[in-house]
């Protein structure tokens, strides 16, 4: 089973081993680690990418309780050492916390986010509605969103029933798997793009200001 440090560990480079390398059919390198700083695709987040040596590291996902990595060249069995794409995971980072940003902003009017999508150019969070919904604007998100940015809260970990539970500041904790950034002011300007409610449901698209 691999070791998932990406849990625990904020680090970008890490010595490891690797336990197996096989190809594939579409020319990549299947290669199992015995622990990986490369969080997987997963939760609406996209994939790390990096280094696994001297290949490039193009995709990983979670496989029960394995996480494969995809690289464009064979890696030998045996230590290597592993490096993030620190610019990439923090894009992702901030994408995957501004989506928490916006569920947290649409419970106050009665929604609950049950679903996102934080892929750059594809942000998207899904909200059901509860039974004290009230109606919400993309002013009412926007500016829900940019306080919470503006009020530069400080991440929060902590495991509780053997689950990863993250929050920023005083807000609720919420057992959550992604990336996150370290503070609610490192995610920047959210711009809300279009909202639609439709038959209980409100699906709220969002971007990043680079």
């Amino acid at each position: 089973m691999t070791e998932r440090l990406y849990y625990i560990s904020n680090d970008l480079e890490l010595n490891t081993e690797v336990l197996s390398c096989m190809p594939e059919t579409d020319g990549r390198f299947r290669i199992i680690l015995a622990s990986t700083l490369f969080h997987p695709q997963g939760g609406g987040q996209p994939s790390d990418r990096g280094m696994i040596g001297s290949a490039r590291m193009l995709q990983a996902i979670q496989n029960g309780p394995e996480v494969i990595h995809f690289t464009d060249v064979a890696v030998e069995a045996g230590p290597v050492r592993i490096q993030i794409d620190g610019m990439l995971r923090h894009h992702h980072s901030r994408y995957h916390s501004a989506g928490h940003l916006i569920a947290y902003t649409g419970e106050k009017y009665g929604w609950y986010g049950y679903k996102g999508n934080h892929h750059p150019g594809e942000g998207r969070i899904a909200f059901r509605a509860t039974r004290q919904n009230l109606p919400v604007t993309i002013d009412d998100f926007a500016e829900g969103v940019t306080d919470l940015v503006a009020r530069d809260l400080v991440l929060r970990t902590f495991n509780e029933n053997e689950k990863r539970m993250v929050t920023w500041g005083d807000l609720p904790a919420y057992a959550c798997g992604g990336t996150h950034v370290q503070s609610t002011g490192q995610v920047g300007q959210i711009i809300i793009t279009r909202i639609k409610e439709r038959k209980g449901e409100l699906s709220v698209q969002y971007e990043l200001r680079d």
